[in-house]
């Protein structure tokens, strides 16, 4: 069995001033915390989930000279005039997708990307070892964005996100429901890919329903 170890998150939020929907797993396995970014175990099929939901990925050129805000190298301001263009999908295209591809498409749908926790102790990749839990500045996310729903890669990122996240917003008098959905990971062997599509429907279809101050 995996001995405990201290993690830590390692990298950003996927989020700017446009995001609508906060899509929130609880750390990033020991895959995505060495390649830097969220969803990296082969075997994960968040990004096929994301692919068949929606019919484009986003393309981009990183140049040097570019302008504006930018995360993980990704300039949101050339994606919003275009500069980023949609191209047809013909194929699960999206999960071999570079993270600056990842990146632009997920902005480009409003879709904002982080995790429960900034820190913990944890054996491997096992939710259900965490102890010891510091979470990131949720509300301080929400805050400066127009996400008005937050949906939960599995069951225990949701009881996370309950526990240490729900009081912070209510000081700040937030309020965003939250929608606990099915792990897109391998563990959870007993969903197959189109059971777990159908489940993430529903974050196509929300509307705004916040309350931010």
């Amino acid at each position: 069995m995996n001995e405990y170890e201290h993690v830590e998150h390692g990298f950003g939020p996927i989020c700017d001033a446009q995001s609508e929907i906060l899509i929130l797993g609880s750390m990033p396995s020991p895959k995505s915390r060495a390649a830097g970014f969220y969803y990296m175990h082969p075997r994960n099929r968040f990004w096929q989930v994301l692919d068949a939901l929606y019919s484009t990925v986003e393309s981009n050129t990183v140049g040097s000279n570019t302008v504006g805000s930018k995360t993980n190298g990704v300039n949101t301001n050339d994606i919003r005039t275009g500069a980023i263009k949609a191209r047809e999908s013909d194929g699960p295209r999206l999960p071999e997708a570079s993270i600056a591809e990842k990146t632009a498409f997920l902005l480009a749908h409003r879709i904002a990307l982080w995790d429960v926790l900034e820190s913990c102790d944890i054996r491997g990749a096992s939710d259900a070892s965490i102890r010891n839990p510091v979470p990131n500045d949720i509300a301080g996310l929400i805050r400066h964005s127009r996400i008005h729903a937050v949906y939960a890669t599995g069951r225990r990122a949701a009881d996370l996100y309950r526990r240490y996240s729900e009081a912070s917003l209510r000081d700040a008098e937030i309020t965003v429901p939250l929608i606990a959905l099915p792990s897109t990971s391998p563990a959870n062997a007993a969903m197959s890919l189109p059971q777990l599509i159908e489940a993430y429907r529903c974050i196509t279809l929300t509307e705004p329903t916040s309350g931010k101050p």
